[in-house]
C-alpha cells in the first residue's frame, strides 16, 4: 500500500508548481473552483470546476494559475500504487476526467485534507482508505466507459433542479419532467453518473445547508431541520448522523456570539 506524502488545498490566483523528478509520487487534484493550466508531458490541459487530473510517478508536469482567474483545488500526493487491481492505477499516462460522481470524490478529499492537518490518531490509515476509495469510484467509471456530453448535461439540470428544491419532496418524475426523459431513466442515469440515488443526494445537499445552519446561525436544531423539509426530529438526526458521521449538537458551540 501507498504512503500519503503530501496533502493540501491550493486557492488563489498566484499558484505554480512543478514536478519534482526525485519525489517519484502520484498525484490526484481535484479542481473544486474556477479553473487552472497544467503541462504535463508537453500537453496544454486547461482544468476546470468539477475536474479532475491523475499524474503517474514519473511523468513530468507543470501547472499555474491563470492570470486574474481564481480558482482552487485540491491536492494528493503519495508514493506507490495504493492498491493492484485499479485500471486507473495501470496507466502510464496522466489522467483528465470529470468525474459523474465529483461530489462523492469531492467530499472524499476534504476529509483526506482535514485528516493530513488535524493528523488525529491512524490518520495515514483512513487517508489511504478514503484515496483507495476515491480510486474505485474512478475506476469504476473508467471501466463502464466514458459518460456522454449529452448525459452530463441531463445529470447537471437535475441537480440544478434540487438545487432549488432541496427543501421539498423531490419525486423521479419531477426529475424526469426536468430532462424531458421517463421517470425511471431519470432516476437510472442519475444513480449511474452520481453514484448516489435522488433520495441519497437530495439529503447530502440538505446536510451541507445543516452544517451551515448550526454554524453560522441562531436557530434551534429543530428550527433547522423544519427549514430543511424534515418534519421529524429524530430523523432529522438519523440523516445527519448518517451523511456527517457526528450529531448535529457538536456544531452548535462554533456558533458566533452575539452581542
Amino acid at each position: 500500500m501507498g504512503t500519503p506524502v503530501e496533502v493540501r488545498q491550493v486557492s488563489g490566483v498566484d499558484w505554480y508548481e512543478e514536478a519534482d523528478p526525485e519525489q517519484g509520487t502520484w498525484r490526484l487534484s481535484l479542481v473544486t473552483y474556477g479553473k487552472c493550466v497544467y503541462w504535463v508531458n508537453g500537453d496544454k490541459l486547461i482544468m476546470e470546476k468539477g475536474e479532475l487530473l491523475l499524474i503517474p510517478a514519473g511523468v513530468p508536469y507543470y501547472g499555474k494559475s491563470i492570470p486574474t482567474v481564481t480558482h482552487t483545488q485540491i491536492m494528493v500526493q503519495w508514493t506507490e500504487a495504493l492498491s493492484t487491481g485499479l485500471s486507473v492505477l495501470e496507466r502510464a499516462e496522466a489522467l483528465k476526467h470529470k468525474p459523474g460522481c465529483y461530489e462523492l470524490i469531492h467530499e472524499r478529499l476534504k476529509v483526506i485534507h482535514q485528516q493530513w492537518h488535524e493528523r488525529p490518531s491512524y490518520y495515514v490509515i483512513l487517508i489511504e482508505a478514503l484515496l483507495t476509495e476515491v480510486l474505485i469510484y474512478i475506476s469504476r467509471e473508467l471501466d463502464r466507459g466514458a459518460i456522454t456530453p449529452e448525459k452530463h448535461l441531463h445529470v447537471e439540470r437535475m441537480k440544478s433542479y434540487i438545487e432549488r428544491h432541496y427543501r421539498e419532496k423531490i419525486t423521479k418524475e419531477e426529475l424526469g419532467d426536468a430532462i424531458a426523459k421517463t421517470p425511471n431513466y431519470a432516476a437510472v442515469l442519475f444513480k449511474s453518473v452520481t453514484g448516489q440515488t435522488i433520495s441519497q443526494y437530495v439529503h447530502a445537499q440538505r446536510m451541507k445547508r445543516a452544517v451551515y445552519l448550526l454554524t453560522e446561525s441562531q436557530l434551534t436544531v429543530q428550527e433547522i431541520a423544519e427549514f430543511l423539509g424534515y418534519q421529524d426530529l429524530s430523523y432529522f438526526y438519523r440523516i445527519y448522523r448518517r451523511v456527517t458521521g457526528s450529531a448535529p449538537s457538536d456544531l452548535l458551540q462554533e456558533r458566533p456570539r452575539t452581542v
